[in-house]
């Protein structure tokens, strides 16, 4: 070009020289929008409709992928999460991470570049949380869910009376003034102990109406009614009443209600045969089992009869391991007023012994209301006590108990034991 312009000798006007300059630039123009011009011609078909199609929201585990390790070995901070990066970068598989690896790398500098971003696409926002999975939940509160187990506790519960060699009840004692022999070994623990005086009760009141006290019926059922009317708290204590002859007779069913239960005393007829063993076994068996139980309570039958039973079908031993299977602590009043203890008096002292009650006779017949009486103090003069028995076996089996007081002079009435669950 500069031997264009110059000549051969030099010698080339500066009007000729222009005019080549000025060509000399127009061609270099020509050449260069030949160039750019490339970049605007129409694109393929198939990539206008990829350019016009609305930009798609990519999915949140795909945004702004990592790239895998091996590309970058220099760059340490390749991992790194930015804002606005999903957290799952880092739950990916190694699967997924080839997968994203295998793009092209132009793919990958266009996303890196602002310029690639369509502008019709919105800034990306952290994505909403995704719902709990359970590999992410905690191992250990699932393997404590699954392996929770409820171990049953083997406990006895007995109600007892304490009193001095003068028959005063002892009302003050301690657990530590007590020892408890269970099927003739140490209990191993006692779990509670307190005084009870307070407890709710579930009385029944057995009437013998038998021929044999035909003759004293109206004073005994002036006494009962007494009695239950002193012992009975409304909304706390419930009684029923049931008189038997040769049959088992309910004059009045569960309740507080000392009106409803003095007219079930009072509805009571004498005659007929004495199914006195019929009569306990019912009232134990049908009567205070199936009464609902909603927590400690004291259970107790007075039986008021003169002994001589002549027409039960259960014999005098099953009836008592009946109240004895129902918790029931049985009293009985003599109605023999002859002065001297007789067969059925014996049996009266055999069924109160063996399930930690208390036989009663009195020898004239305005003494039923004091026995009625020392039966009231009684039931307000208990201790409870629960406790685990040593080499307990659910096998059905009676146990015996015996608890003895730590001061010789003492003596305790309890039940003589009690029948264990069978599996």
């Amino acid at each position: 070009m500069r031997a264009l312009l110059c000549g051969y000798n030099g010698t080339i006007p500066m009007k000729f020289r222009v005019s080549l300059l000025l060509a000399a630039v127009w061609m270099v123009a020509d050449f260069a929008a030949g160039q750019t011009s490339d970049q605007n011609l129409p694109s393929a078909p198939s990539a206008t409709v990829q350019q016009n199609a609305p930009a798609k929201q990519p999915p949140a585990s795909d945004s702004k992928p990592a790239a895998p390790a091996q590309r970058h070995p220099d760059n340490t901070n390749q991992n790194e999460l930015k804002p606005g990066d999903s957290a799952k970068q880092e739950q990916e598989t190694p699967a997924g991470s080839a997968k994203q690896g295998a793009q092209p790398a132009s793919g990958a500098a266009s996303a890196a570049t602002p310029s690639a971003t369509p502008a019709a696409v919105p800034a990306q926002s952290a994505p909403a949380p995704a719902a709990p999975r359970l590999e992410d939940m905690p191992q250990g509160d699932a393997n404590e869910a699954v392996t929770t187990i409820r171990v049953p506790v083997n406990e006895v519960r007995v109600i007892f009376t304490v009193t001095d060699k003068h028959g005063r009840y002892i009302k003050d004692l301690k657990k530590n003034d007590f020892r408890v022999i269970d099927d003739k070994k140490p209990a191993d623990q006692i779990r509670s102990f307190r005084s009870e005086t307070d407890l709710p009760l579930q009385v029944g009141l057995l009437v013998d109406a038998s021929n044999s006290v035909r003759d004293r019926f109206k004073f005994e059922q002036e006494a009962a009614i007494e009695f239950l009317n002193s012992i009975i708290r409304p909304r706390y204590d419930t009684a029923f009443t049931v008189g038997f002859d040769s049959t088992p007779d309910v004059t009045q069913d569960f309740t507080d209600n000392t009106e409803l239960l003095s007219k079930g005393v009072r509805a009571l007829r004498a005659g007929g045969g004495t199914a006195m063993y019929d009569a306990l076994y019912y009232a134990c068996r049908d009567k205070l089992l199936k009464q609902e139980q909603l927590g400690p309570l004291r259970r107790a039958i007075i039986l008021l009869s003169d002994g001589d039973d002549n027409s039960s079908h259960v014999t005098r031993e099953e009836a008592i391991e009946m109240a004895q299977r129902a918790e029931v602590i049985v009293y009985t009043i003599s109605t023999n007023i002859t002065g001297s203890k007789g067969k059925g008096d014996k049996v009266l002292e055999r069924i109160a012994d063996a399930t930690g009650g208390r036989a009663f006779f009195p020898f004239q017949i305005r003494d039923v209301s004091d026995s009625f009486a020392s039966i009231q103090d009684e039931l307000r003069s208990q201790y409870a006590m629960s406790y685990k028995p040593a080499d307990f076996v659910a096998d059905g089996r009676f146990r015996t108990i015996e608890i003895l007081a730590q001061q010789k002079a003492f003596r305790v009435r309890t039940r003589k034991g009690y029948y264990a669950p069978k599996q």
